[in-house]
C-alpha cells in the first residue's frame, strides 16, 4: 500500500519558470515560457502559461527562477506549489 501512494505521488507535473508576482500572502505567479514551431510557417512562437503557486515562507521574489509542483487544489485558482527556488533575480 506504502508503494502505491509513493509511485502516485511520483506522476505529479513539475514546471520550471520565472516569477512574475509576489505581492499575495504565500502565493507566487509563475509564468512558463515555451518556444513553439508555427505548424504552417515553420517560425518560433512564443507562448507563456501562468500559474498561481503555493509559497509557504513568502521567500521568492520578482525575477527568480523556480520550480514547482502539482498538489491538490488549495483555493480556487492554486493548484500548484513551490518546490525550490533555483536561481535568484540580480
Amino acid at each position: 500500500m506504502l508503494l502505491k501512494m509513493e509511485e502516485k505521488r511520483s506522476l505529479r507535473k513539475e514546471r520550471i519558470g520565472v516569477v512574475t508576482s509576489n505581492k499575495m500572502e504565500k502565493s507566487i505567479v509563475v509564468s512558463e515560457v515555451k518556444r513553439v514551431k508555427h505548424p504552417m510557417y515553420g517560425k518560433f512562437v512564443l507562448k507563456t502559461k501562468k500559474y498561481v503557486a503555493h509559497d509557504e515562507k513568502n521567500d521568492c521574489n520578482i525575477g527568480d527562477t523556480v520550480k514547482i509542483m502539482e498538489t491538490r487544489p488549495l483555493s480556487r485558482t492554486k493548484c500548484w506549489r513551490l518546490v525550490e527556488i533555483i536561481e535568484r533575480a540580480k
